[in-house]
């Protein structure tokens, strides 16, 4: 599930929300829930609905109950301005919402251990294993237990789906004031837009998303459908973004002129530079991933492989294809980079590398990570940090605005809750 993020131009008191990337949770613990022997000969076959269980679930869905729901979920649930608000699009803003919500992650792995821990889960590996067994007669032992593991893995894969889908669904109701109130928003900037003909355009909308798709390396249309695996609707986010952008454009129209940075402040800013502020490092980044899970014999095992991988390392051209050789590792071609963002004592490190090395290996927060200097240069840090100091001041002074002139028209609005 690639990570996902957009940040909201100048002006906009809100920032989009940022789909996390779920922490890939004890796939170890259900790949060994199952011995993998070629003598297994009994399994519990999946379960399937009964007929009765058929009929209960037809029964819930009468025509009646059906239209009933459907009304509800269809129904105006607010007006701004007379400009309606449906109960579906709070649906749909709480399901997007639900991406980035506060806790999702702990839930998810919560669902995910109690999954891993059912015996119904042993029993649908059982059968798995049966099953390639039974397909796979007269094939080797070592090419049935290819074709199990890649199974198995699927297998927990799709744990891993379930979980979130889960921890999503439990956190969604608990969300439907805060959908609410950002759909309120979002008509007041519209309609003000459209009041000071500023309202972006669909092209500029069409800009984000493909920008956010081309980021995780899909196009518009893969982008659409991993959103909607994820339970979230690509047209929900085209108003969200329509909507920032928009208000980004009145702020600009109503206080640009108003908004000066004094040579004071910037002074302020700008005060203490570092030495390291003045050094932009061109590093690389090759991750070999830990679960939380794995025990201390597999992080020295992980350290092992990536001192192996350094040992092959060569020059920054070859680092992508000798991190390609060991599973699990993630390759990162961060660019030039501020020597002061990275954290110590990985920084220092680099500072005293020379070009083209790799640092020893060393665990992180997401595995064991390997650093490489591809070079370095000196940046002109006082302009760089002044400019860098205007733009945030201004930023600020943007969003104080922003938010005063939001409280403004919700006051002045006609809001109806029905």
């Amino acid at each position: 599930m690639p990570i996902l993020e957009y940040r909201a131009d100048a002006g906009s008191d809100r920032s989009v929300p940022r789909p996390r990337n779920l922490a890939v949770w004890g796939t170890s613990v259900v790949l060994v829930l199952v011995s993998a022997t070629a003598g297994l000969t009994e399994s519990a076959a999946p379960r399937t609905p009964t007929k009765s269980a058929a009929n209960a679930a037809a029964t819930s869905t009468a025509p009646g109950r059906a239209k009933s729901s459907a009304a509800r979920s269809t129904g105006i649930a607010i007006l701004v301005n007379d400009e309606p608000i449906t109960n579906f699009e709070i649906e749909q803003r709480q399901r997007l919402l639900g991406l980035s919500a506060s806790g999702i992650q702990e839930r998810a792995k919560a669902s995910f251990q109690n999954l891993v821990k059912a015996e119904s889960t042993s029993d649908r590996l059982k059968a798995i294993l049966k099953k390639t067994i039974d397909e796979n007669r007269g094939k080797s032992r070592e090419q049935i237990l290819a074709i199990f593991e890649k199974r198995k893995a699927e297998f927990a894969q799709g744990l891993r789906e379930q979980a979130v889908a889960s921890a999503r669904a439990a956190v969604l109701p608990g969300l439907r004031k805060q959908a609410a109130d950002e759909l309120i928003e979002e008509r007041l900037k519209l309609q003000e837009a459209k009041k000071l003909n500023v309202l972006a355009g669909e092209d500029e909308v069409k800009k984000v998303i493909e920008g956010m798709a081309e980021r995780n390396k899909m196009n518009e249309a893969q982008f659409g459908e991993h959103m909607k695996k994820m339970g979230a609707d690509l047209n929900t986010m085209r108003t969200r973004f329509r909507a920032s952008l928009s208000w980004s454009n009145v702020i600009r129209r109503q206080f640009g002129t108003q908004i000066a940075i004094s040579d004071r402040d910037l002074d302020r800013a700008v005060a203490g530079i570092s030495a390291e502020d003045q050094t932009e490092l061109d590093v690389q980044r090759v991750t070999l991933v830990i679960s939380a899970d794995l025990g201390q014999a597999e992080v020295a095992k992980r350290l092992a492989e990536a001192n192996g991988l350094r040992g092959r390392f060569t020059s920054c051209k070859e680092t992508a294809t000798v991190a390609k050789s060991v599973g699990g590792a993630r390759f990162e071609a961060l660019g030039p980079t501020a020597a002061a963002r990275i954290p110590e004592p990985t920084r220092t490190m680099l500072l005293n590398a020379k070009d083209g090395e790799m640092l020893p290996a060393s665990v992180g927060g997401n595995g064991v990570e390997l650093w490489v200097l591809c070079g370095r240069k000196a940046i002109a840090a006082a302009d760089a940090k002044r400019d860098e100091a205007a733009k945030e001041l201004r930023q600020r002074e943007f969003e104080v605005l922003a938010k005063r002139h939001l409280k403004d028209l919700r006051e002045d609005a006609h809001i109806e809750y029905r």
